[in-house]
This record gives C-alpha cells, sequence and structure tokens, in this order.
C-alpha cells in the first residue's frame, strides 16, 4: 500500500532540513533556496563535484568583488 503523500511530504522536510544542517556545518554559506536547487540539479544527473567547483569559484568572484580593491586603495592614497 503506498504511503500518503503528507507522510512522503514530511519525509521530504525532515531530510531537507538535515540536508541544510550538514551543509551549514560545513560552512557551505548555501541558504536553502540555493541548496534547494543544488540538490535537484544533482538529482536531474548534474556532477556533484563539478557543481561545488562552480559554486566554490561563484563565493569566491563575489568575494573578490565585495572586498575593496588593493589598486583603488593605493591611487586613492596618492
Amino acid at each position: 500500500m503506498p504511503e500518503p503523500v503528507y507522510h512522503q511530504v514530511n519525509a521530504a522536510r525532515k531530510t531537507f532540513k538535515m540536508l541544510y544542517e550538514i551543509s551549514e556545518m560545513l560552512n557551505t554559506n548555501l541558504d536553502p533556496a540555493t541548496l534547494s536547487i543544488c540538490v535537484r540539479l544533482c538529482e536531474n544527473g548534474v556532477n556533484p563535484q563539478a557543481l561545488a567547483t562552480v559554486i566554490k569559484e561563484l563565493q569566491r568572484e563575489i568575494k573578490v568583488m565585495e572586498s575593496p580593491h588593493i589598486d583603488n586603495a593605493k591611487s586613492n592614497a596618492k
């Protein structure tokens, strides 16, 4: 006999909550929406290692863009 849908949804929520907690412990800096997208991408065949590499690179680029540039600091000091 198939499980009622609400049990399946509840199980999926619990699984995602645990996955998000693991993500936080590993300091991935992924919000729940982004983590959900990553999970769906992996479920649809995206290579998890390649996805992790892309995410790390994007996070690095964002950090560089948000931090003050050394060149700008030097030119402003003159």
